[in-house]
């Protein structure tokens, strides 16, 4: 690790209060990229919003917000600042957005598993955690993924349902499923959370979100860095 990063945490870790830098410290002892989100051209903002609430409540750090038709938007009243904890990345160029995420995702070493109600799969209680790293798909609040997301799936999850209704709302099936999943998490032998490391970068992102005037702080930090070894 970087001394001047370590350095520099050190420093503005001084401009929060204990309790505020102990909550960090401790949600980040709790944070995964063993699983993952990949949002599918949602455009609902109270849907998307409440996705990105329930990825930061069950610990999921990244998602992966594909953009072909519709913009993606964050409802402040739902998210309640969630998306600031979180890591999103976007993927809006070009004609096939989704063939450029998920290159990206296995690049990355994940298995991209497609959730619908219309395909045969496991179930968030049967899903096999144990052969690595999993990116869950999820669609349109209408119609769920397209054709070309199912096609580059390498697996399909689904929500066993009793209803006559058709499917759950998205908000819903990423929370089931998300919640499911953690708890298999927490009970398994895996390595599923983030390295030191990738927590260090977390925390030094979250104490700039966190601090007014950051910019300024740390301009000031590193014309007056002189490290002592």
């Amino acid at each position: 690790m970087d001394p001047y990063i370590l350095d520099l945490i050190e420093h503005l870790s001084g401009c929060v209060t204990e309790s505020r830098l102990s909550l960090f410290k401790q949600v980040l002892s709790e944070r995964t990229r063993y699983i993952t989100v990949v949002l599918e051209d949602i455009y609902q903002s109270h849907n998307a919003s409440a996705v990105l609430r329930t990825c930061d409540c069950t610990g999921i750090q990244d998602v992966h917000i594909v953009e072909q038709r519709n913009e993606y938007e964050t409802n402040g009243d739902v998210a309640l600042g969630s998306d600031q904890w979180l890591s999103l990345h976007y993927y809006n160029e070009g004609t096939d957005t989704i063939t450029s995420a998920v290159r990206e995702l296995k690049k990355r070493g994940y298995r991209i598993v497609a959730t619908s109600p219309r395909a045969d799969g496991t179930t968030p209680e049967t899903f096999d955690l144990e052969s690595g790293k999993a990116a869950f798909m999820f669609g349109t609040e209408l119609n769920g993924l397209t054709d070309r997301a199912l096609e580059l799936a390498d697996e399909h999850i689904q929500i066993p349902m009793v209803g006559f209704t058709e499917s759950y709302n998205i908000s819903v099936s990423a929370a089931i499923l998300l919640y499911h999943l953690r708890g298999r998490l927490n009970a398994s032998s895996l390595d599923w959370k983030i390295g030191e490391k990738e927590r260090s970068h977390l925390l030094l992102d979250w104490l700039r979100t966190s601090i007014k005037m950051s910019e300024q702080i740390e301009d000031q930090f590193r014309k007056d860095y002189n490290p002592t070894f």
